[in-house]
């Protein structure tokens, strides 16, 4: 874990990450591999990086927001259903506990997140 204290920063994009391969149950194309690393928390609220190389996985959400911070992917809302959306560098997401997420990244996924 790299610990964030106050008045100290990280270089979020440049950050190494160290992937694992998903459950083959959650990929539905592709070898997509993700990597997470906790930032910190403030008051039980965990800051982070995550990040997704390209494929399609599903997901059941934490309630969060991120901010992606490069590349590209189609987040499709199967449960509740909603329409999908398309995230890129500064697209910001308000995602709620329990939704169900289908992603699809095309360029390796990176993303800032309190959850």
């Amino acid at each position: 874990m790299t610990a964030l204290s106050a008045g100290t920063g990280v270089d979020a994009p440049a950050l190494p990450l160290a992937h694992a391969p998903l459950p083959a149950s959650d990929v539905a194309s592709g070898s997509p591999t993700t990597a997470t690393v906790a930032l910190g928390e403030i008051r039980g609220v965990e800051i982070g990086v995550w990040e997704m190389t390209p494929g399609t996985a599903s997901d059941t959400e934490a309630d969060e927001v991120f901010v992606v911070l490069s590349g590209h992917a189609r987040i499709a809302f199967l449960d509740p259903a909603l329409p999908a959306i398309e995230v890129g560098p500064g697209s910001v997401v308000r995602l709620a506990e329990g939704m169900r997420t289908e992603w699809t990244v095309t360029e390796t996924l990176r993303k800032i997140y309190v959850a």
